[in-house]
């Protein structure tokens, strides 16, 4: 089982020192999370950035809010991300709940998950080479995965679930082992429901900070401050795991469940937590 390490969010001029010591060590991915009405970098221009500052660790938003954005352009950016990086691009995506990001941007949010399986239809078009409509030739450049970047989908609806078969390579479950293990095994019912060869890849998701007790406060105040517009910032900022054996224990239990990898997600900004974090998954 593969470990990959998520970004904080808080200070976007630190993540390339978070992405070079992550890339030293033993980590398979980096993700990064996505809003718009928050102040946060936006995550593909700073995955660009974080791939061009590594070599060998894969790049992942974790997740884009897809339906805020115009499928063509989305198509181009991931392809142009793909290729640039050898195919170390990794595409979460998901529909989002916060009002405001789609206020901002004159989406109707009761439309976002129809919006993002037309986005889909589109964006598999494009990737394939295909003309993007009657007037309108093939967009490019190639992904330098055929088909595409790889694709996960994060969500606990039953039609975000589906989405995983429909459209995706794999699943983004961003939920404590406790209740993850029955939404795995919708999805892959999903997936051999829909004829799909092989299985879909699973990524899970922990909260955690390691270090000296200011290093956690910030966490959890970083935190409850990004899921605040919940009602389960509490919730949230109680499951952050923060010593080495809950770490370890949460992590295996998710292997346990057939999780191909693990996401450790950090809010702190203190960079050492990558090598902390290094010395226990080593």
């Amino acid at each position: 089982m593969k470990i990959g390490l998520g970004l904080p969010v808080s200070d976007p001029v630190a993540l390339l020192d978070w992405a070079r010591r992550a890339d030293a060590g033993p980590f398979s991915t980096l993700g990064l999370l996505d809003r718009l009405v928050y102040d946060n970098p936006e995550p593909l221009v700073t995955l660009a950035v974080v791939a061009g500052a590594t070599t060998r660790v894969r790049v992942q938003t974790e997740v884009l809010l897809a339906p805020l954005r115009e499928p063509a352009l989305l198509a181009k950016q991931a392809a142009t991300l793909d290729r640039m990086s050898g195919g170390r691009f990794v595409l979460g995506l998901g529909v989002g709940g916060r009002v405001d990001d789609h206020l901002a941007t004159g989406i109707d949010i009761r439309t976002r998950g129809r919006r993002l399986d037309t986005q889909m239809a589109i964006m598999r078009r494009v990737w394939a080479g295909e003309p993007y409509g009657d007037e309108v030739g093939p967009i490019g450049p190639a992904p330098a995965r055929p088909g595409g970047p790889e694709v996960l989908f994060g969500g606990f609806q039953p039609a975000a679930l589906a989405r995983v078969a429909r459209f995706g390579d794999g699943f983004l479950a961003a939920a404590p082992p406790a209740w993850v293990g029955g939404l795995i095994d919708t999805v892959r019912t999903a997936w051999a429901e829909h004829g799909r060869d092989g299985s879909p890849r699973i990524v899970t998701q922990a909260n955690v900070a390691l270090g000296p007790e200011h290093v956690i406060d910030e966490a959890r105040t970083a935190m409850a401050a990004y899921y605040a517009f919940t009602d389960r910032a509490d919730y949230m900022v109680e499951g952050m795991l923060t010593t080495r054996g809950q770490i370890r224990e949460v992590t295996a239990r998710f292997g346990d469940l057939g999780a191909d990898e693990v996401m450790l997600y950090c809010h702190g900004r203190d960079p050492d937590q990558v090598n902390r974090l290094a010395d226990l998954v080593g």
